[in-house]
């Protein structure tokens, strides 16, 4: 990704977290990510890390329609995924996508009660739903709205070794071509 292109995302993402009341800590710690492929405008995602502790984590993310966050699972990490604003759609298998069986019914929790899925299916969270997504559970997101914000709460995130993508040329974080001054720096960088 470009810096300017990385500079012009944040400057939407705050805009878009301010319009809708969402006041940032003071200092957050920006994640802005095409995983890699050079593509955000398909394939982006913005994350705020808000709490980062030994035992859990918080974040707040933005995805602008026609994005895809890819499928992916964690091998460690328990997640509640929350839409704070717009819609959010969330395909889920319970094993890797190649392998899930279409008829297998797996549980997970909808806004605290258990509901049943089968792979590859597509759930809709309204603002204010959640989902609690448990280690090993394939998921991919996307907004179904003009934009979305989302929440995260989970265990302890490790988003450098626990991140398992269906397509292994994705990766978390992207590569920066600089072409004009940062105005924040990425978790990724040093």
């Amino acid at each position: 990704m470009k810096r300017s292109e990385i500079n012009a995302i944040y400057e939407e993402a705050k805009a878009c977290f301010e319009t809708h009341g969402w006041a940032l800590p003071p200092v957050p710690r920006w994640d802005i990510t095409d995983f890699g492929l050079g593509k955000f405008a398909d394939y982006g995602l913005v994350l705020i890390n808000l709490a980062e502790e030994q035992e859990y984590c918080e974040k707040l993310m933005y995805a602008r329609p026609g994005q895809r966050t890819p499928a992916h699972t964690h091998a460690k990490k328990k997640e509640d995924i929350i839409c704070r604003h717009g819609a959010l759609a969330l395909q889920l298998w319970k094993h890797h996508p190649d392998k899930a069986d279409a008829e297998e019914r797996f549980d997970l929790q909808v806004n605290g009660a258990a509901r049943s899925h089968a792979g590859g299916d597509v759930l809709v969270l309204k603002a204010g739903e959640r989902i609690t997504l448990t280690p090993g559970i394939y998921h991919a997101f996307w907004p179904q709205s003009e934009a979305c914000i989302i929440g995260e709460v989970s265990t302890a995130n490790d988003d450098a070794n626990d991140n398992f993508f269906v397509d292994s040329a994705i990766g978390r974080f992207p590569g920066i071509e600089e072409d004009e001054p940062a105005r924040i720096r990425l978790i990724s960088e040093p």
